[in-house]
């Protein structure tokens, strides 16, 4: 049995990448900050049936403990972990004079420091699987820059120094890490991304047509289940996944 884990797997590309990994034969473990958030992904797995390969536990990128905690069960479960998908993250929208100290923190916390730590306490999980793999899903935010985004962008930017950085020490090992760079598509992060508006005043042309510009990038953005189907392919290509160790529910 392969095993997954899935950080912010209540909703948009973490919801859909647990789904097709389950439906892939994944033992799928779905972590989420707020629990209460996942309804809507069990009721699909089980209409998919597939829902005794999912374990949904409570796990916030931010606290140390319930990482630990999550990997704790993950150790004594399996013994092992194959892939780690680091997608838990948010885009903070603002432009940098309108924006607190505190802003800027918790996009670090979340979007680049709550990658390192997972990834801290499930490597020794994934040295344990034959062929380990971490997938971080960045952004095209993490080429460029954009007005009103600098927390979410500068995060990105930091996401792909690391991962290039770890990939490079992992490959010894045999560990596989991969950087995902979506460009515009209809996630939930635009909700937070869009908040600028409410400090806009009429006088502030920058600001209105950035605002403008975003939205239509929302407007033509793509479906998120391609991202989805990319990352399952991305480690269905390497390994086989094979049910028949697994007994099921």
């Amino acid at each position: 049995m392969k095993v997954a884990l899935v950080t912010g797997a209540n909703g948009g590309f973490g919801k859909l990448i647990t789904l097709e990994l389950l439906k892939a034969g994944y033992f799928v473990v779905a972590s989420m900050r707020n629990q209460s958030n996942q309804k809507e992904l069990v009721d699909i797995a089980r209409e998919l049936q597939l829902h005794c390969q999912l374990k949904n536990v409570q796990m916030d990128v931010t606290n140390e403990e319930e990482i630990m905690k999550a990997s704790e069960w993950v150790l004594s479960q399996f013994g092992h972990l194959d892939v780690l998908i680091n997608n838990a993250g948010y885009s903070q929208g603002g432009f940098t004079t309108d924006l607190s100290i505190e802003d800027w923190q918790n996009q670090y916390n979340t979007n680049i420091l709550g990658v390192i730590q997972t990834t801290f306490y499930f490597l020794p999980l994934l040295r344990k699987s034959i062929n380990g793999q971490i997938i971080n899903l960045s952004s095209v935010s993490g080429y460029f820059g954009f007005p009103g985004l600098g927390p979410y962008c500068s995060s990105k930017f930091a996401l792909e120094g690391y991962s290039e950085s770890l990939r490079l020490e992992l490959l010894p090992e045999n560990i596989y890490v991969s950087l995902v760079e979506p460009a515009s598509f209809k996630t939930g992060i635009w909700e937070k991304g869009l908040e600028i508006e409410a400090n806009i005043r009429e006088d502030e042309r920058v600001k209105a047509n950035t605002l403008h510009l975003a939205r239509q990038s929302y407007k033509n953005a793509g479906d998120p289940i391609l991202v989805a189907k990319l990352v399952r392919n991305m480690w269905i290509k390497a390994t086989k996944v094979s049910l028949s160790s697994w007994k099921g529910c």
